[in-house]
């Protein structure tokens, strides 16, 4: 029994099936998406959707499906699925399905009568290129497939409807066709393994409806092109392999390259190797070889913020350091740009947020933890200085140091925290003055930045940052506790934000704290009551004003409930190290617990990995981007965690 296995009563009951994505990824920046039974549901939603830089900075779905046929006496069999508008499905390929299973690569087994066909789907390793292989693993008599290729070429964030515009005209090439339906984008080659007939029978398919996009209040409705369809024998046994690229590949070195790229693929037959896949999947190469973290999938791209939170978990707890100091590199070329009044040369957006530079500086710290002082010293010591030095001189458009050691930013009409949403330009969550979690974060760099100037053989150097600290760390438990033993998410002059907000529990989680342990432990015990769930902390208190825990209905609603309630799992992350850190084994068997409900959700919303956030409020159901960066990598860093701490 395999662990991402799905049998046939799952498969063909489309309440259980359609909302299990599968995602897959080239680390180039194209992926693959759609459903467990290939029912695309999303705009984002397609069998190659690649970037195309020279149109603009999105990703454009090219290939929006591939629709099988089995023949067999004259029958066909089709084996697609899409969904029209009025809600009904046509053709109704799921029933067909006996099993899905993805442990290695996503495999499906449909049984037609006497025909037993295996699909397999991988995608290329830094090539725009989805191979899909179909086997015939029993027949009983002759068997031939047909193909037909649902072309979209456009956006992922727009639709492609029926038009007078779009190009028929196609090349034969070897095993199959090229072609482009508008000016500006790129061939798409579509080719098999074996010799076939192409029959032009252009046709659009009109009125396919995408559900998940009509339940986030979007438009949800589109026609997609069929140039025409291929057609070929398969003899009991043999294997026809399929590829769709924006290059063009010899026939017969597609089996080989199917064979090479199953390969290498790391199985997914538990959660922590579910986690893993997940997190090379974040990986993205650009063509100067610089490497990033996107935030998440479908449509987010790499953001300062979430790369520096992301990036400890996605590397040092898996074992690859390398891939950690390959994806500094562009990080801190585009911190000193910022640092310097340059142009930002780099492919990370938001690197002007105040608290990126502070995020940085934790990143690096986990870093010196994991490898060691000596080269964190060697590689990061001048970087670490500098972005100190900036603050300290004032020079950080957003970032005050003020005479109490404390840091002021100016939140009130601009959004800039990670509780970033916006309604009208407007912050829905307006966090500014003292923010708790920016300066639970300067005091831990500080004294970081202290012991490594220690280390470094520089007392003066480690004499003053632990004097800012000293001073920043009183002035913090003065501003934030409050008389209820918890701590003010900030303060701005007269104003003191009394919301219960998982913020505050970077200062209990953090390797360096301004609190006493009595008071980490209130602090920790209000974080228990008010905001734990089985799937990371609630962004505030149902006991608050204001609480809204469920992400659903328009964009508006969605980004008024989108910090007022709604659950993240990377804050349960350094919820839990703050348990461990503060009860040591003794709660090993809790965060264990915890665990499990991280490990339920791989086998829903986007299979082998973690959604964006949760419903506040039972089921907790996932919503939001299929694949988050963070809530990934917190999991994998507190998996490393409790290894620690049990041995």
């Amino acid at each position: 029994m395999g662990y991402l296995k799905f049998n046939k009563p799952l498969m063909t009951n489309l309440q259980d099936s359609l909302p299990r994505e599968l995602l897959r990824t080239n680390r180039s920046g194209a992926y693959s998406c759609s459903t467990i039974v290939d029912c695309n549901t999303r705009k984002y939603h397609g069998l190659l959707v690649v970037p195309i830089p020279e149109l603009d900075n999105e990703n454009h779905v090219l290939l929006s499906s591939l629709d099988p046929t089995v023949i067999q006496h004259g029958a066909a069999f089709n084996l697609g699925l899409h969904q029209y508008q009025g809600g009904g499905f046509s053709p109704k390929g799921h029933k067909y399905i006996r099993e899905f299973n993805c442990d290695t690569v996503p495999t499906t087994i449909y049984r037609v009568g006497g025909v037993l066909l295996k699909k397999e789907v991988v995608f290329q390793h830094y090539e725009d290129r989805i191979l899909i292989r179909y086997t015939l693993e029993d027949s009983h008599s002759p068997t031939t497939l047909q193909f037909r290729p649902f072309l979209a070429f456009r956006s992922v964030r727009e639709f492609t409807h029926e038009n007078e515009v779009a190009n028929r005209d196609y090349q034969n090439i070897d095993n199959g066709i090229a072609t482009c339906m508008y000016a500006g984008y790129p061939s798409l080659y579509l080719q098999f393994s074996k010799k076939n007939d192409f029959h032009f029978d252009p046709y659009w398919y009109r009125g396919l409806k995408y559900y998940k996009e009509e339940e986030r209040g979007y438009a949800s409705n589109e026609d997609l092109y069929i140039p025409g369809y291929f057609e070929m024998s398969i003899r009991k046994g043999e294997s026809i392999v399929f590829s769709a690229s924006t290059s063009k590949i010899k026939p017969l070195t597609l089996k080989r390259l199917f064979d090479t790229e199953v390969k290498s693929r790391n199985p997914r037959d538990n959660f922590f190797h579910c986690l893993v896949n997940a997190a090379h999947q974040f990986h993205n190469r650009k063509k100067n070889d610089d490497r990033y973290i996107l935030a998440g999938y479908p449509w987010f791209k790499c953001r300062a913020r979430d790369q520096f939170i992301a990036l400890p978990g996605l590397t040092l707890s898996i074992d690859e350091r390398k891939y950690f100091e390959l994806v500094m590199k562009p990080a801190e070329r585009g911190l000193r740009e910022f640092m310097e009044g340059k142009s930002i040369s780099v492919c990370i957006s938001e690197i002007e947020k105040p608290d990126v530079p502070l995020w940085c500086i934790w990143a690096i710290q986990q870093y010196a933890k994991e490898v060691g002082k000596e080269r964190c010293l060697k590689l990061y010591f001048n970087l670490l200085k500098d972005i100190i030095k900036f603050i300290e001189e004032g020079k950080h458009p957003n970032l005050r140091l003020d005479e109490n050691g404390l840091l002021y930013a100016d939140g009130k009409t601009e959004a800039i925290t990670w509780m970033n949403s916006t309604v009208e330009g407007r912050p829905v969550t307006p966090r500014s003055g003292y923010i708790v979690e920016f300066n639970a974060l300067w005091y831990n760099d500080l004294m970081f930045l202290s012991a490594m100037a220690d280390e470094n053989n520089n007392p003066e150097l480690a004499t003053h940052y632990k004097e800012l600290a000293m001073k920043s760390g009183q002035s913090f438990v003065q501003i934030f506790l409050n008389d209820y033993g918890y701590l003010y998410d900030y303060v701005d002059g007269n104003m003191m934000d009394w919301s219960v907000r998982p913020n505050m529990i970077l200062a209990v989680a953090l390797d360096y704290s301004p609190l006493e342990r009595e008071q980490k432990k209130s602090v920790l015990d209000i974080c228990t009551r008010e905001l734990l769930t089985p799937k990371g902390l609630r962004t505030l208190s149902p006991k608050s004003v204001g609480y809204n825990p469920m992400y659903t209905g328009t964009q508006t609603q969605r980004d008024y409930a989108y910090h007022q309630g709604t659950v993240w799992p990377w804050l349960g992350g350094f919820y839990l190290e703050a348990c461990l850190k503060l009860h040591k084994r003794t709660r090993l068997s809790f965060v264990e617990r915890q665990m499990v409900g991280y490990e339920d959700e791989v086998f829903h919303h986007c299979l082998g990995t973690l959604p964006e956030l949760f419903d506040g409020n039972p089921p907790y159901r996932g919503r939001g981007a299929v694949s988050f960066a963070v809530n990934v990598a917190e999991v994998l860093r507190t998996l490393e965690l409790l290894e620690k701490y049990k041995y």
